[in-house]
């Protein structure tokens, strides 16, 4: 790494030291070392997430003004609501992005956490100023391209945007924070907020608008399934590591998550033999991938990691616990 930001990092984890310890005496090398390790870690995550987050907002940008936005196409979602909003007020949709997804985010932010609540902001408030500011040819007049493509490119910006641990569309928050209290799922939930919007669409716009906007929504729906591998809101993830202690205090202490621990057998020794191997199994959402997995590399960055889909869960603690 360059001197000039491994000093930066040194410096940072003297003074993370200092607070959390709250003394003045000066550290040795060793205790500087891990934190500088850390501090490494986060930044180089934080990059490759903002880095997904710039890249969707760009794709959603795209999928807006060169698709839906000139030929008064609506979408689901929030940026659905935005557009509708759009057609029947003289209020620009940079503003109405934004303006419609603060409420979400505020609930995000209460019941998700603080951080994820700040990095969905940047990213509504980066896509307001890249539909404002940046100029996108209008690719076709076609109305069947125009929904499929439109939908494509939008739904690519918010999956990739999820890839980065942030939303562009409040309306998954909102999906996620009733599916708890309804005992409903994530999936449902969306499916009940997009036949609102659009059938006040067909009845403002019109039906053949509210046809081709359903048609956008699920070429959306479909991109960001492939982006992200699914939008269920679990993911079941099963760590295998030498370290397996200091990862079950961390899956408790930082992530504020349970965790299941079996007892397994490591059928690929040094000599060939097996070797006894707690196995860590624990379920977290889709939205705090990037956070385990930064976490995970902090501690041991040879771990063994599989992950899978969970359509649904009953019961347990999970949907308990505020996501950190």
């Amino acid at each position: 790494m360059n001197p000039f930001f491994s000093k930066i990092l040194v410096d940072i984890a003297r003074k993370r030291l200092k607070a959390s310890q709250k003394t003045t005496t000066e550290f040795s090398k060793r205790q500087i070392v891990p934190v500088v390790r850390n501090l490494q870690v986060e930044l180089s995550h934080a990059i490759k997430e903002y880095i997904f987050i710039i890249i969707g907002v760009f794709s959603a940008g795209f999928g807006l003004k060169g698709f839906l936005l000139p030929n008064r196409f609506i979408d689901g979602g929030a940026t659905g609501i935005s557009l509708l909003l759009e057609n029947i007020t003289n209020i620009e949709l940079s503003f109405l992005l934004i303006l419609v997804n603060i409420p979400f985010l505020i609930l995000g932010a209460r019941t998700l956490s603080l951080k994820f609540a700040i990095k969905s902001i940047i990213a509504i408030a980066f896509l307001g100023f890249v539909v404002h500011y940046i100029e996108y040819p209008t690719i076709t007049e076609d109305k069947l391209l125009i929904a499929v493509f439109g939908g494509f490119f939008l739904g690519l910006g918010i999956g990739m945007s999820m890839r980065g641990g942030s939303v562009i569309d409040g309306t998954e928050v909102l999906a996620i924070y009733l599916s708890r209290k309804l005992s409903l799922t994530v999936g449902d939930v969306l499916l009940l907020i997009n036949i609102i919007i659009f059938s006040f669409g067909a009845y403002v716009l019109s039906i053949e608008t509210a046809l081709y906007a359903i048609l956008t929504y699920l070429a959306a729906a479909k991109t960001v399934d492939f982006v992200v591998d699914g939008v269920e809101e679990y993911v079941g993830v099963t760590i295998i590591s030498e370290k397996h202690e200091e990862l079950r205090t961390m899956l408790i202490e930082k992530l504020r998550r349970a965790c299941t621990i079996y007892a397994g057998k490591g059928g690929y020794g040094g000599k060939g033999q097996s070797y006894d191997k707690d196995i860590i199994y624990t379920v977290v959402t889709r939205l705090e991938l990037a956070k385990l997995h930064t976490e995970i590399d902090k501690i041991d960055k040879d771990a063994f990691i599989i992950m899978g889909l969970v359509k649904d869960l009953k019961g347990g603690m999970i949907k308990r616990k505020p996501l950190k």
